[in-house]
């Protein structure tokens, strides 16, 4: 995953301006998308957007699982990382 395509995601699919380190968040994506061997672009919407992923059983009624919940957790610990690198 890039900053590009963060940056396009969060302006045109969300139509938002980035508020965040795009660079630290794609770097965030693609760890936690390399340590769980799954897809970078729905690991995103799942933080971006809140979309549950069906086969992570990421939500349940709508609302976060506590395997969703530590993946998001997961990423933003990877994201502070690299933020405070940068």
């Amino acid at each position: 995953m890039t900053e590009k395509q963060v940056k396009g995601y969060i302006k045109y699919n969300l139509q938002m301006e980035p508020r965040h380190d795009c660079y630290a968040l794609a770097q965030a994506i693609t760890d936690i998308s390399m340590d769980m061997d799954y897809d970078e672009f729905e690991l995103m919407e799942l933080l971006l957007s809140n979309k549950p992923i069906d086969s992570l059983h990421t939500h349940s009624y709508g609302f976060h699982t506590a395997n969703g919940r530590g993946i998001i957790n997961r990423i933003k610990d990877y994201y502070y990382e690299y933020e405070s690198a940068s």
